[in-house]
């Protein structure tokens, strides 16, 4: 039966990481709103990725749905960020007849503070294509997100 997984975790929590391992166990399409938007907009996106951001989830949701019904399963990697956030996929899987599942990355906070620090480091020296978080996004991101209740999800995978 095929499978619709969708991540959810911080920043740099290892989403990305998780979701590609997962996708070639599975098999699954690993969608990777990270990946398009970088290719995309290029690592400073400025005010226009949230838009972005919105219109690729919208896609790889609808798109997932046609796969799971070729049998075909799907890891999507995003954030998830707000409990509002999750209730809505859940509401858009349901209301078209289909189940996903949601897998938290989680992650302490030293930890993930380190991993933000390292991510700027390599992007800065040209050894990552991944994101800068500059302090706006960094505070941007502490200003609404909310850590998963377990009720909410599927699974909860920690991270290291």
């Amino acid at each position: 039966m095929a499978r619709i997984i969708i991540t959810c975790g911080k920043l740099c929590s290892g989403k990305t990481t998780y979701a590609k391992k997962l996708a070639n166990e599975l098999p699954a399409v690993d969608f990777s709103v990270d990946d398009l938007t970088l290719l995309l907009l290029g690592p400073y996106p400025g005010e226009v990725l949230d838009e972005y951001v919105e219109k690729l989830e919208g896609y790889f949701f609808e798109k997932s749905i046609e796969l799971a019904k070729r049998g075909i399963s799907s890891v999507i990697d995003i954030g998830l960020w707000t409990k509002a956030e999750r209730e809505a996929v859940k509401r858009f899987y349901l209301k078209r007849g289909a189940a996903c599942e949601l897998h938290y990355i989680k992650i302490s906070d030293s930890v993930w503070r380190e991993r933000v620090e390292m991510r700027n480091k390599d992007v800065k020296e040209g050894r990552n294509s991944a994101y800068y978080v500059d302090e706006n996004l960094l505070k941007k991101f502490e200003s609404f997100f909310e850590e998963p209740s377990p009720d909410e999800v599927d699974e909860i995978v920690f991270s290291e």
